[in-house]
């Protein structure tokens, strides 16, 4: 095939937003060969089938992978179905439950879904590393397993805490690693992508294709993405995440509360604008912020949605928030609702009401100052309300409902 860009203008695309690449040298010698001979290069990227769910912070690794499909070389999806029964113990403080047969396949089934919204299918291969770590004979593994010394093993920072502090240590992780590794043995990859809390792992894969007689893979490490606070690491449990099946509007609405000093940040490692578009978006965020947020906003809504969603998540946006109005939508959601004759708890209104999803949640929303009564923050999460009151409640920046109480 003809690439579109030379080796050095590619490499230029590759490395924005990379952490580490293990080498450019080595990578900028494997693109100069691919331009020559017309032959894309093998770039894999595997995923552990354990959290299907993903968030933008799962996808700085993917809009990598396809950075380097867009530039016409073959992106390689890995679904780690034979490694998920052991479980990536990367970060893990003891030894982590392996997932079942039908667990395995249930998420990776929805990661092929998700996936899908960044990445074109037709010119994806995704592929199960049980094809070639299933079919193994032990003597297989002894040689795979003599490649490695437990030394090396423990010079890993979470292998080495576990074992100065005793913490058991299972000798199938140590499998991990060999596991992965072999993966691109398998795969003759010529790049390997990952977080750079997979460093170790990616490094392993290169000296096993040395150990196989291959030509050893390029390693490429891209940052963890912060959340939406713009300090703690993007993750669920902590909530600073943006899950890409959430609405349109929920998508557009937390990226628009994202600190200014974070919006380059997502740009180079969300959007996968290219270096000459990133020069005009640094001008753009600097003189211009709140609508380089918007558009910031509309991007990312509109790569999980489509152009028409972020368009819509953008009107929705500005008519709830814009520098004119009071923050009140005008078609806010009226309910009747019946209560007792002692009254109903603002906890438990914020649940019947769908305000909240459980009264945990509602109360750190209280705590957090999340929660208003026409247009007053509420401190009291068990502050009574009775039949006959009539009021606007508000639940986080978006979340209102008109509510009347009756007998």
């Amino acid at each position: 095939m003809k690439f579109e860009y030379t080796p050095k203008e590619q490499l230029e695309i590759i490395q924005t937003g990379a952490a580490d690449i293990i080498s450019k040298d080595e990578l900028l010698a494997k693109l100069e060969k691919s331009y020559k001979t017309g032959k894309p290069l093998v770039v894999k990227l595997g995923a552990d089938p354990s959290a299907p769910d993903i968030h933008l912070g799962h996808t700085v690794v993917l809009q990598k992978l396809k950075q380097f499909q867009d530039l016409g070389h073959q992106a390689v999806f890995l679904i780690g179905d034979f490694t998920g029964r052991i479980g990536d113990p990367t970060g893990k403080k003891k030894t982590r439950p392996a997932l079942s047969e039908a667990e395995i396949i249930q998420n990776a089934e929805t990661y092929k879904i998700q996936i899908g919204k960044i990445l074109d299918l037709t010119r994806t291969r995704i592929v199960f590393n049980s094809e070639w770590l299933a079919p193994m004979t032990f003597a297989d593994v002894l040689k795979l397993s003599a490649q490695y010394t437990v030394a090396r093993m423990l010079e890993r920072d979470d292998f080495e805490k576990r074992f100065k502090s005793q913490t058991p240590i299972s000798v199938v992780e140590f499998m991990y690693p060999l596991m992965q590794g072999y993966d691109s043995v398998a795969l003759q990859a010529d790049v390997e992508l990952g977080g750079i809390d997979q460093t170790f792992n990616l490094l392993v894969g290169r000296e096993l294709q040395r150990a196989y007689y291959q030509e050893p893979q390029v390693t490429l490490t891209v940052p963890i993405l912060e959340g939406l606070d713009g300090k703690d690491k993007m993750s669920k449990s902590l909530g600073n995440y943006v899950g890409i099946n959430e609405a349109p509007e929920q998508i557009f609405g937390k990226l628009m509360s994202i600190p200014d000093e974070l919006m380059m940040r997502y740009y180079e490692l969300l959007t996968g604008f290219t270096p000459d578009k990133l020069k005009e978006i640094k001008v753009k965020v600097t003189e211009d912020p709140r609508n380089a947020k918007v558009l910031l906003a509309k991007t990312i809504t509109a790569i999980y949605h489509g152009s028409e969603a972020g368009d819509s998540a953008e009107r929705g946006f500005e008519k709830l928030f814009g520098k004119s109005g009071d923050g009140i939508p005008d078609d806010v959601e009226e309910i009747s609702l019946q209560v007792p004759a002692e009254g109903i708890s603002l906890v438990k209104l914020l649940v019947t009401t769908q305000l909240a999803p459980s009264g945990g949640e509602a109360k750190r929303l209280i705590a957090q100052g999340g929660v208003k009564l026409n247009q007053e923050k509420q401190t009291d999460p068990a502050k009574l309300f009775k039949s006959g009151e009539n009021f606007l409640l508000q639940s986080g920046k978006r979340n209102f409902k008109k509510i009347t109480l009756v007998n």
